[in-house]
C-alpha cells in the first residue's frame, strides 16, 4: 500500500461518488487512519450544508481520515490547521504569495475562492474533506472563483498536492499539540482576509454586518456592530452583498 512520508496511507480512485463518503464507509468498517482518499473525479461531491461541490478532471478532491487524540470540543480548530496547510502548499507552487484565508474554511487566491474545507466526524474518526480548483474555476456559484493553473507554471497532480498538504498538516498538528491553538490562531490571522474590515455574516436566520475584529481562542469570529460585540461560531462571511438564495 502506498504511503506518504508521514505514514498516512493513500487510496487513489479514478472516480468516486465522494471521497468523504468513501472515508465514512472505511470508518464504519473500523479503519482508524491516517489514510487519504483521493478521487480524480467525483459524481456527488459536497461541501458545507450539503451544497454540491463541482469537481472536474484535473482538480483535487481528497479526504483525510484519522483518529484524533483531542476531545470533540477542540476538533473544530483543525479546520484552521488544514487551511494553513493548504496555504503553505500553495506557497510552494506559486511564484508570488497571493493566498489569503477566509473564515472559517476557505482559501482565496487574489480574493477569489480556490479551495474549500469540510470537517466531519464518523465512528469517532475525523474526516477532513478538501476540494481545490487546480485546472477549473466553476462559474455560477456564490463566490468568484480562481484556479491554481493561472498562478503556477507547474500545476500539481492531485496525488502530488495531497502529499504537500499532508506534510504541512502534520507539521502544524504537532505545533498545535505542543503550543495550543493560540500559535495556530496567530498564523491564521496573519493570512486572514477581511480582518479589520466591515463584513457581512450570514447566519441561518439573519444577516449581520459589522467590523471583523479577530477570532478568539476557540476560532469563533468576533464581530463588532452597532448592537455590540457578537461571538459567532459558525456562519458564512461575505465581503460585499451576499447572493440571494
Amino acid at each position: 500500500m502506498k504511503r506518504f512520508p508521514s505514514g498516512a496511507g493513500v487510496e487513489l480512485f479514478d472516480s468516486l461518488d465522494s471521497t468523504s463518503l468513501e472515508a465514512k464507509r472505511w470508518a464504519s468498517k473500523g479503519e482508524a487512519g491516517p489514510r487519504w482518499f483521493i478521487a480524480l473525479t467525483q459524481t456527488a461531491g459536497y461541501g458545507r450544508r450539503g451544497r454540491e461541490w463541482e469537481q472536474r478532471a484535473g482538480d483535487f478532491a481528497g479526504t483525510l481520515l484519522f483518529t484524533p487524540e483531542e476531545p470533540a470540543d477542540m476538533l473544530g480548530q483543525v479546520s484552521f490547521i488544514v487551511a494553513l496547510a493548504l496555504a503553505s502548499s500553495f506557497d510552494e507552487l506559486m511564484s508570488e504569495a497571493r493566498t489569503s484565508l477566509k473564515w472559517p474554511n476557505d482559501l482565496l487566491i487574489d480574493g477569489k475562492k480556490a479551495a474549500g474545507i469540510l470537517l466531519e466526524s464518523a465512528d469517532r474518526r475525523l474526516l477532513v474533506g478538501i476540494g481545490v480548483n487546480i485546472v477549473n474555476a466553476p462559474q455560477g456559484v456564490a463566490y468568484p472563483t480562481a484556479r491554481l493553473l493561472d498562478h503556477t507554471t507547474s500545476p500539481p497532480s492531485p496525488e502530488h498536492l495531497a502529499a504537500r498538504i499532508d506534510d504541512h498538516f502534520w507539521r502544524l498538528m504537532r505545533l498545535w499539540r505542543e503550543r495550543g491553538f493560540m500559535a495556530i490562531r496567530d498564523l491564521w490571522l496573519a493570512r486572514a482576509a477581511g480582518v479589520g474590515e466591515n463584513i457581512l455574516v450570514r447566519l441561518p436566520n439573519e444577516d449581520i454586518s459589522g467590523f471583523f475584529e479577530t477570532i478568539n481562542d476557540t476560532g469563533a469570529l468576533i464581530l463588532r456592530s452597532e448592537a455590540g460585540k457578537r461571538t459567532i461560531s459558525a456562519g458564512e462571511v461575505f465581503f460585499g452583498s451576499p447572493p440571494k438564495e
